[in-house]
This record gives structure tokens, sequence and C-alpha cells, in this order.
């Protein structure tokens, strides 16, 4: 018996042709703009809770990467943080958005804040839930064991063990995982080429500076600095396996003076694990720092 997810996700598709490829997005509600920018494995699906939160008062935009959620599947492509990056670059400019709140996750932190280097003009705020933007201090066993060679493949592609994994290892209160939720967030992934962009993600992971991904990082790492003049909001989970309170640290150095608020009770899926704080906690944030000029969003 097929599970209803979609109930989750009642939101209006909206979609571009980059590179003869459509890239889908969701564009929800008016005022301010919010650009939520998720990663791997998930999809916009999983900011469901948030854009339902703030469609009433924002206009929320939230992407699917290309070979992720409901954009194409292309599997020759060229699946990297330079091209992702591109791709975000390219709706931000295309839709001519402008005073943007970046909110970003995993993936999505890397991929958003290499834009907001691109079109710093177009970000004014910035939210970072579990994410990294620098050449990784460690990679796990956990994602090392889904790079071995031909077993990797074999594992993320016909098995689907790495999505399927993130929904045991991603959270912390695991009844948050329910029949509708695990659906939702396997249902893009649901055949052998519909899983490409996953282990293209993986394989992207630099393990040292031999990998190209390596001095990309290097380089968004150190243009940091120069949005520190920005809002910027950190909200980890920390009890997360992957981006460990080392990648937080990180960030609060790079950052002086952020405001970072730990949820002790929370794993990497952050989001799923502690909708109900965080939605608050953004809230006070975008309230506590205005626009400059609102309305131009």
């Amino acid at each position: 018996m097929a599970v209803d997810w979609r109930s989750l996700y009642p939101f209006r598709s909206h979609e571009m042709l980059l590179g003869g490829c459509r890239y889908h997005y969701l564009d929800e509600g008016s005022g301010e703009t919010l650009v939520m920018v998720h990663g791997n494995p998930t999809w916009s699906f999983y900011f469901r809770n948030l854009i339902l939160a703030f469609r009433d008062r924002y206009r929320v935009l939230a992407p699917d990467h290309m070979g992720c959620g409901l954009s194409d599947k292309p599997q020759d492509y060229p699946y990297c943080l330079t091209t992702h990056t591109s791709n975000l670059v390219q709706l931000l400019e295309r839709l001519d958005l402008r005073d943007v709140t970046l909110l970003v996750h995993d993936w999505g932190g890397a991929i958003g804040l290499g834009a907001a280097l691109q079109v710093p003009n177009r970000v004014a705020r910035l939210v970072l839930f579990n994410t990294g933007a620098f050449p990784p201090p460690f990679i796990p066993w956990r994602i090392r064991a889904c790079r071995i060679p031909g077993l990797g493949t074999w594992a993320v592609r016909r098995l689907n063990l790495f999505a399927r994994a993130a929904l045991r290892m991603a959270v912390v209160k695991r009844e948050r995982m329910t029949a509708a939720v695990r659906a939702g967030l396997l249902a893009p992934y649901d055949s052998w080429e519909h899983r490409v962009a996953i282990e293209q993600f993986v394989a992207d992971i630099p393990a040292s500076p031999r990998h190209p991904t390596w001095q990309v990082l290097a380089d968004i790492e150190r243009g940091l600095p120069s949005l520190a003049n920005r809002p910027v909001q950190l909200i980890w989970g920390m009890r997360d396996w992957c981006f460990r309170p080392v990648c937080l640290e990180r960030f609060e150095k790079l950052f002086p003076g952020v405001e970072a608020h730990r949820l002790t009770d929370a794993g990497h899926y952050v989001i799923e694990d502690a909708h109900e704080q965080i939605i608050p906690l953004v809230q006070r944030f975008l309230d506590a720092h205005p626009l400059q000029s609102p309305g131009m969003s």
C-alpha cells in the first residue's frame, strides 16, 4: 500500500531550464525573500515545516539541486560543488532576488555560501544548520564506506543505503520518521538512475588537496570573512556525527559575534528533530535584523 507523503508537501512546483535540464524549485508566499538550500540526500521536502511556517509573512524559495528532488536527473552531468553553486546563482539572478536570507543545511552550506560570495549584493542575512563551507576536518567512516570503488556504488545506487541509513542515523527523535516522512524523503530516489546525484555528492567530498573540490572549499572559507558584516545565525543539532560541533566552532571563528544556538537533543537532520524550536529562533533573528530597504525582495 502506497504511503501518502504528498499531503506533507502541499506546494506548487516551479522550474527553469539550466543547460537544457529542468531545475525545480518552490516559490511560496510574498514579502522579504528566504531561500532554503538543502544538502545530500535530502531535497526541498526537508524544509517543508519551515516553508509552511514562514510563507504567510515571507516569500520562501527552496530549489532542488540538479539530480535531486523533482529536478531532472541527467546521467552524464558535472555533479560537483562548482556546478551546483552556479545553478543557485542563476536562480538568484534570473528571478532577480534581492535582500535574500539564505537558510542552508549540509552541502547547502557550501553551495549557498559559495553563491553568496559570487553575488554578495543579493544576500542580506545567513542562517546555517549543521553544515560546512571549508575542506572537511574529517570524513566519517560511514561516508568513507560509500566511497569504496564498486561496493560504494552498489550500496548507494542499487540498495539506496545512503538515503535509507540517514532516516535512522541523521535523527535523534526516531518517532519523527513516520512512514509518510520516510516516504517523502526517499520519493525522488526510487531507482539506480535517480540516485546518481546522491553518489556524486559523496564522491565530491574531498579527502585531500588533490581533489578538485578541496580548493573550491578552501576558496569559499577564505572568502567568508567578507560576509561577516551580515547578520549570521547558527542553529546546530549537537548530536550530529557528520557535521560535529567542531564545524560549528569553526564558523564561530569565521563569524565573530555570531548568534549560535546549540540544540542538545537534535542530530544532523536538525529541522526534522527540532522544527518547533527552530521556527521561533529564526523568526526572532529576522525580527532582530530588519532589512535596510524592506520590500526590495
